[in-house]
């Protein structure tokens, strides 16, 4: 098991758990690992971000590694121009989600993807053992300026551009404060559409609505979007992997819900194909994989897992419940912006309202919740949905199949000390009275 590397990169509270003198050991044992440079540097919006960018800079031109800086970029902007531009390795200084008092790396492959499991463990090893590189020449540091011009453009040759500047499309951005404010809006603009932007000044801070976007604090993008009579709505998070939507009438949707939108677009010009999405998303992609003849392949939770997976699989479709969802002839990475182009390249495709898009898929209603839990707590939880007479997957955590469409699951949170509980069914009654039943087990077997 990793000892710093959590379900996402390294993070911790910047002063505290992320000290100068860690970022700098961590990095030296990154630069070891590489073994060699160039190794481009981006960072999002967060106040300690540019500080954390010097210290990784000058700890890699102290192992003799060269390296570029390409400021303040979404994550997936960095990860794509660290292939496309010829680096040998990235690292994103950003904590995505969490609260403005984080911060974290994020050490991305020369293949623009997030390092494997095994690698995280290499470059570990590296780092309590203390083996990591020095020398006595000192690596150059310079700045990338054409990093985002790169990603925008990569990202609009996947798409009919033409086509999507005919609709005309009206679209609300919700930008979060974080970092897609610097990519969003221009790919918008470049392709025909109307925009109106709420929270779009970068602030580390993240004082709009927070660094996640979850339909607890989207209110102001849903007023937004009726008020101005827009086509849809896009909210991200604090480092721009991550796209949650929002319908013409309002009504926010979940990322497993959009994610079954966009694999159906994507599958039927591209069947026979291979999805790759982690044990805790909806159980109704079998069904959609199954009309174009395409597999589904599961995986642990995380995008690290789905990524690699991906690449091992050569999958088109990669996805996550929580709005992070990778398009495999983009890059295999989760990607805000990537998401929302492909959603408006649907929707210029056809004639219908994305309400009614999202009507015609098969129906589901998920649900996920959390509870402190340590890790001694969670063997008791193990212990007890153990005894189910249910279909059991122990990929991560516990999920009980309860019957064709519904499903249960509690796992250990890899970023904090709580359980993470999900749920599926067929309609929303029965999926509060499973929540309810399982949430009692869990507190049950934790003794509440």
């Amino acid at each position: 098991m990793a000892k710093l590397f959590g379900t996402n990169g390294i993070r911790g509270v910047f002063g505290e758990d992320l000290t100068l003198d860690f970022i700098s050991k961590i990095t030296l044992s990154i630069a070891s690992f590489f073994k060699k440079g160039p190794i481009l540097v981006g960072y999002d919006g967060r106040k300690s971000s540019v500080v954390i960018s010097k210290i990784v800079t000058a700890a890699l031109s102290s192992a003799g590694l060269d390296s570029a800086v390409c400021g303040l970029v979404p994550t997936p902007c960095l990860q794509f121009a660290t292939r496309q531009l010829g680096y040998n390795g990235g690292i994103m200084i950003t904590a995505s989600h969490n609260p403005p008092q984080y911060n974290g790396m994020k050490v991305i492959a020369n293949d623009g993807i997030e390092i494997s499991r095994e690698s995280e463990l290499q470059v570990e090893e590296i780092y309590f053992a203390k083996k990591w590189k020095t020398s006595k020449k000192f690596g150059s540091i310079i700045n990338e300026s054409h990093a985002i011009n790169t990603y925008i453009s990569g990202i609009k040759k996947q798409v009919n551009v033409n086509k999507i500047k005919s609709r005309n499309l009206k679209i609300v951005l919700d930008l979060g404060n974080g970092a897609q404010a610097v990519t969003a809006p221009t790919l918008c603009k470049d392709l025909g559409c109307e925009t109106i932007l709420i929270n779009e000044k970068i602030d580390g801070n993240f004082p709009g609505r927070g660094s996640e976007p979850t339909p607890q604090n989207l209110n102001n993008l849903s007023d937004m979007i009726i008020k101005s009579k827009a086509d849809l709505g896009i909210a991200f998070d604090g480092d721009g992997d991550r796209s949650i939507f929002c319908d013409e009438t309002g009504k926010i949707l979940t990322g497993d819900r959009s994610a079954l939108l966009l694999s159906q677009y994507i599958l039927k010009k591209q069947p026979a194909s291979k999805i790759v999405t982690s044990v805790n998303s909806t159980s109704v992609i079998e069904k959609i994989a199954a009309n174009s003849k395409s597999k589904v392949l599961r995986t642990k939770v995380g995008s690290v897992e789905v990524s690699r997976k991906m690449v091992k699989e050569n999958a088109i479709i990669g996805f996550e419940e929580n709005g992070g969802f990778m398009y495999g002839k983009h890059n295999q990475v989760r990607d805000g912006s990537m998401t929302m182009v492909i959603l408006l390249d649907l929707l210029a495709s056809g004639k219908n309202s994305l309400s009614q898009e999202m009507s015609m898929l098969p129906p589901s209603f998920t649900t996920k919740g959390k509870i402190e839990c340590s890790k001694d707590d969670f063997k008791k939880i193990v212990k007890i949905l153990k005894t189910e007479p249910y279909k059991k997957d122990l990929t991560d955590g516990v999920k009980l199949s309860l019957d064709d469409s519904s499903w249960i699951m509690v796992r250990l949170s890899g970023t904090e000390p709580i359980a993470r509980l999900y749920a599926e069914s067929y309609s929303q009654s029965k999926l509060d009275d499973i929540f309810e039943k399982y949430l009692q087990k869990v507190n049950v077997a934790l003794d509440r």
